[in-house]
């Protein structure tokens, strides 16, 4: 049960960590700092979706769950829920491409008028 749960706090936590590469420019139009944390966030997540690479977090959460013995056991709300957002059927080395370059751009908006609007500040 121990090693059910500690998975799907992996899961939790991939979970938040992506929203934070799509969404995390949010943070950083209130609170600057946090370009720090966000932009190598954002390099990080982008260059696994081009590279097609497998987050760390992904066979760490796969032993946990092997360890635990859960293939037989009816799902839980994190798997049922959250799972198919992380890991969609549908998803082709071409749609990972296209995730890496719209995680490319939605940031790039956000820090340019970050950058727009602080510049005409200073003005």
């Amino acid at each position: 049960m121990l090693y059910g749960v500690l998975a799907d706090v992996i899961v939790g936590v991939h979970l938040a960590f992506v929203l934070f590469v799509m969404l995390g420019g949010l943070f950083v139009l209130r609170w600057k700092r946090w370009a720090w944390i966000h932009i190598p966030c954002v390099f990080w997540g982008a260059l696994h979706q081009f590279w097609g690479c497998v987050c760390p977090l992904t066979p760490l959460e796969n032993w946990l769950r092997q360890s635990g013995g859960e293939a037989g056991y009816p799902t839980s709300f994190v798997e049922h829920y959250i799972l198919p957002v992380l890991y969609p059927t549908e998803l082709t080395r071409d749609l990972q491409v296209l995730l890496g370059f719209v995680v490319i751009a939605v940031n790039a908006g956000v820090y340019g008028w970050l950058w727009f609007r602080t510049r005409n500040k200073r003005a």
